[in-house]
């Protein structure tokens, strides 16, 4: 393959970086790349910039408000959203919910749900992981039983990203015990404020509050919030899972912190030299770089395949796996060369009218937390041991 880009697509480069540094607001930017979490006000502003400019349906087609972008052009979007700060547009209605509901949904559903995706009237969250059903994501329990035109849902869901700015949830239930556990699972849309919805939060080991156990007791919803056919919610998970594994490879992410890593390696301390004097840790970093470079010509392989019109199979698994331990790795060495300045601090810090300040340098007030944060990401999405055994079986027959 040619790994030249067009002169149309350099032109489209250009275009994003233009829109960045005129529409992206400055204050988003820094939250952004100094690890502040963004507020969902901030996060919502940032959509509706992106909505205006026709550039937030990136992956959705023309019809239905989307951009048309072809894969390589979603891939540039990425490249220099990063390189100037912007936040990532939150997946799960836009990238994950809405092409389910365009490939599968009813004509009621699209017409419906879509566009209030688009215009931020909701904020989809998900729900799949269960407190007895993560990696084995087919052994969930959450039950959803029929009642006329209503179904009558009972359990728990478990690790809900960003649930408390949610109004709506979609869900795996079980719809039925009959043969294989993949079988009787269907694909269900509710409201995160119907009666005997309870969300709790969870507290991660980076002190951060993203995640959340939602409880459902007698929850009734009505049946034409069923996407697609009942019990057939297994290969819709599927198809949605093939999105968001891509989307954790992060390879844009990890090339500008290993850019800020290499920065921050090469800097001196009077006559003590730097980090990248050490052959050790300049070996991880070198390492690390080979690994990101390889797994950046694999992504734009993908790319390339779905800009043809394929879609990514085991690939995604493949690139999941890479991805999450090169971006583990980066932010474990960008602990290491923080030293003691990556001790935990008080969020307090970022404050307005705080009298407190980051202790060291700006960039190693958060490396801890992101360090912690990236613990998480080998496993959600599937984790990177069922992703093995996905390749072995798709491309070894094992």
């Amino acid at each position: 393959m040619n790994f030249d880009y067009s002169d149309e697509e350099n032109a489209f480069r250009e275009q994003v970086k233009t829109i960045m540094a005129e529409k992206l607001p400055k204050e988003i930017a820094q939250k952004n790349t100094s690890g502040q979490g963004l507020s969902k006000v901030e996060i919502e502003q940032w959509h509706a910039i992106l909505n205006a400019q026709g550039w937030l349906a990136q992956g959705w087609p023309v019809d239905f408000g989307g951009t048309g972008w072809t894969p390589i052009q979603k891939h540039i979007f990425e490249e220099e959203r990063v390189a100037a700060g912007g936040p990532e547009i939150i997946p799960f209605g836009l990238s994950m919910l809405a092409p389910v509901l365009i490939a599968f949904g009813s004509d009621e559903q699209k017409k419906e749900i879509l566009p209030r995706i688009l215009n931020g009237d909701d904020w989809w969250c998900q729900g799949y992981s269960e407190p007895g059903a993560g990696s084995d994501l087919a052994s969930l329990k959450t039950r959803a039983v029929r009642d006329g035109d209503n179904y009558i849902v009972n359990g728990q869901k478990t690790w809900t990203t960003l649930g408390q700015y949610a109004n709506k949830i979609f869900s795996l239930v079980r719809t039925s015990t009959e043969g294989k556990p993949q079988q009787g699972i269907s694909f269900l849309l509710m409201d995160m404020d119907a009666p005997g919805v309870t969300i709790r939060p969870i507290r991660t080991i980076d002190g951060d509050y993203e995640v959340n156990e939602v409880f459902f007791e007698d929850v009734r919803v009505p049946a034409k919030n069923l996407v697609g056919k009942e019990n057939m919610g297994w290969t819709y998970a599927k198809f949605l899972l093939t999105h968001e594994r891509t989307g954790i490879a992060g390879v844009p992410a990890a090339k500008n912190l290993l850019k800020k890593l290499k920065a921050v390696a090469a800097e001196t301390e009077d006559d003590a030299g730097s980090l990248m004097d050490d052959p050790l840790f300049a070996a991880r970093i070198a390492q690390v770089e080979i690994d990101l470079i390889a797994m950046e010509l694999t992504n734009l392989r993908i790319v390339s395949e779905a800009q043809k019109g394929g879609a990514p199979g085991v690939e995604s698994s493949m690139i999941k796996i890479k991805g999450t331990l090169i971006r583990q790795e980066l932010t474990d060495l960008m602990r290491r060369a923080a030293g003691p300045y990556a001790m935990p601090f008080t969020p307090e810090i970022y404050e307005a009218g705080s009298n407190e300040g980051p202790v060291g340098p700006d960039y190693a007030a958060t490396v801890s937390a992101k360090y912690f944060n990236m613990r998480k990401i080998s496993i959600f999405g599937g984790s990177n041991e069922i992703q093995r055994n996905i390749i072995s079986k798709m491309m070894l027959g094992l």
